[in-house]
């Protein structure tokens, strides 16, 4: 039986300051349960916690109630903006709809357009997960995203078809040894991709600022520094998620290929090869985001002189975004 501790609005159920507490927060965070919560369902949950904020909760409401409505909440609707997330934008999302475009990456024999189209898909999903994630207490134009996006699918492809490329004109290579080296091939084109996509998608934020909170919530100013950190951190993970997903599969696939089930009914590969990369996915998604908070701390002498002229706290809060 779980138990729920006592409610605090808009504090994540489990310990921060931990890798365990964090990764048990962003299982909450990721849990695809949220993608089938219905409007009726939504529109109670956001009520429930603003009774709560108005001191107005009917008697009876447990934790465990406000707890759950918050996870809904939070799962479905931005922080900063206060609008839902297109579902395949969510990071509830990003499993169910990313598994299919990371099957499609780890492809064998994979073709010159086949390459394109796959990292294409997969920039254009990641793009969009980044945008609606970010951080959006300042207001940012459309046209910045639409140059972000154009950046960020561009390097993807080009690096992606670059190594591709390099693979194919190794003439030294066996054609066992370059199918295998191409399987790894996404790896660091997805990774270097995913930096390259963060900071395209989210360059407004080192343009205009984050906001940052003192220890009751409220903003304290507007921080560039702030914002480098928080891209920092969130390229990090970037890099850290596809490791699993890319590497992984490959190396259980080269061995499962040659069980004789498999050797006999060549059909059941791809079912095969989809359940790995899921099961890595899920592995990997929340391992990755729990690295860092969502909401980071940081020291006011650390960012602008400003900042720490308009708050007696030692430490300041941000949304780092996902």
């Amino acid at each position: 039986m779980c138990e729920y501790p006592t409610f605090q609005f808009g504090k994540p159920r489990f310990d921060q300051d931990t890798f365990f507490g964090r990764f048990r927060h962003f299982l909450d965070v990721i849990d695809p349960r949220t993608l089938f919560v219905s409007e009726k369902r939504l529109q109670e949950c956001v009520d429930l916690i603003d009774q709560y904020k108005d001191g107005t909760l009917p008697p009876g409401v447990t934790d465990a109630q406000l707890w759950k409505a918050q996870k809904i909440k939070q799962a479905i609707i931005h922080p900063d903006t206060g609008e839902k997330i297109f579902m395949p934008f969510r990071m509830s999302g990003f499993i169910p709809f990313g598994t299919p475009v990371v099957v499609g990456l780890l492809l064998p024999n994979q073709t010159l357009l086949s390459t394109v189209f796959w990292q294409w898909l997969n920039q254009s999903h990641n793009a969009c997960v980044n945008y609606c994630n970010r951080n959006a207490s300042q207001p940012a134009p459309v046209s910045k995203f639409i140059r972000g996006y154009i950046g960020a699918v561009t390097s993807a492809v080009s690096i992606a078809v670059g190594l591709n490329v390099l693979i194919q004109r190794a003439s030294r290579f066996s054609p066992t040894t370059r199918l295998l080296v191409q399987r790894f091939i996404p790896f660091p084109a997805v990774a270097s991709a995913n930096v390259c996509n963060v900071v395209l998608m989210r360059q407004s934020e080192l343009s205009e600022g984050i906001s940052v909170l003192d220890n009751k919530g409220n903003v304290v100013g507007t921080s560039k520094l702030a914002a480098r950190h928080a891209l920092l951190e969130t390229a990090l993970t970037r890099v850290v998620l596809p490791m699993p997903i890319l590497v992984l599969p490959p190396m259980i696939m080269t061995v499962l290929e040659k069980l004789p089930v498999l050797q006999r009914r060549r059909r059941l590969v791809l079912p095969v090869h989809s359940l790995v990369v899921l099961a890595a996915f899920s592995l990997a998604l929340p391992l990755a985001i729990s690295l860092f908070p969502q909401m980071s701390q940081i020291a006011v002498n650390q960012l602008e002189p400003e900042i720490a002229m308009a708050t007696d706290c030692k430490i300041v809060t941000y949304n780092k975004g996902l």
